[in-house]
């Protein structure tokens, strides 16, 4: 392709209209395609799986998320008026915990009615131990601004379901389709504003993972 580019002009001839000069550099492209190449083996990168929910716990922590290990939802239940202010409003997706908040399964509503929510409490599918975070799909979410809109988020994830790195998280997520999902780290903040650290900019204030089991 570079050479026929090169033929016109060495020979100053003149170029095709749009139609064809796209038609010219796609067959071109197709005449100088690469041969196949297996894909790297890269089963050498993955974490050990023994000590993955003690690193999910340290990482998430460094990152100013806390952690709190429960062995039931009733547990959940107790905890929440401990650590949130239980007399504003807390929404949630799980129906386990209808009884202390606001369920919300993913009806169409006005995302602005969510606007003054304190608490948000869902669940994830896994963490991943190497950054902290937690994967999220919208058939979790109720409504997809419901992480995100929250003065503080919380998050269920059961014990067993820590990955070590994010190498197989995605060989978990691996074809699966769904319309939206994230993965989402510790509460929101950012430095970009000279190099201050604001948490609960752009998002929750704090974030806080319920390993059950």
């Amino acid at each position: 392709m570079k050479q026929d580019i090169q033929d016109h002009a060495n020979q100053k001839l003149p170029l095709q209209g749009a139609g064809g000069a796209r038609e010219a550099i796609l067959a071109a492209v197709l005449q100088n395609q690469p041969e196949l190449q297996q894909l790297p083996d890269i089963a050498f990168l993955k974490g050990d799986t023994e000590g993955a929910q003690e690193k999910y716990i340290t990482t998430l922590t460094t990152i100013g998320g806390k952690v709190l290990k429960v062995k039931s939802f009733d547990e959940i239940k107790a905890l929440i008026p401990q650590h949130f202010n239980a007399d504003k409003r807390v929404v949630s997706t799980l129906t386990e915990l209808s009884d202390i908040a606001e369920l919300n399964q993913g009806e169409p509503i006005d995302p602005h009615t969510l606007e003054d929510i304190e608490l948000s409490v869902i669940r994830a599918h896994f963490g991943v131990a190497e950054n902290g975070s937690v994967w999220v799909t919208e058939d979790l979410m109720g409504q997809r601004v419901l992480p995100f809109i929250c003065q503080h988020l919380a998050v269920v994830i059961d014990a067993e379901n820590i990955v070590p790195t994010m190498h197989e998280a995605y060989q978990r997520i691996g074809s699966a389709k769904t319309g939206f999902g994230t993965f989402i780290a510790g509460p929101s903040k950012t430095a970009d504003i000279e190099q201050s650290l604001v948490v609960g900019a752009h998002g929750p204030r704090s974030m806080t993972v319920f390993l059950l089991g």
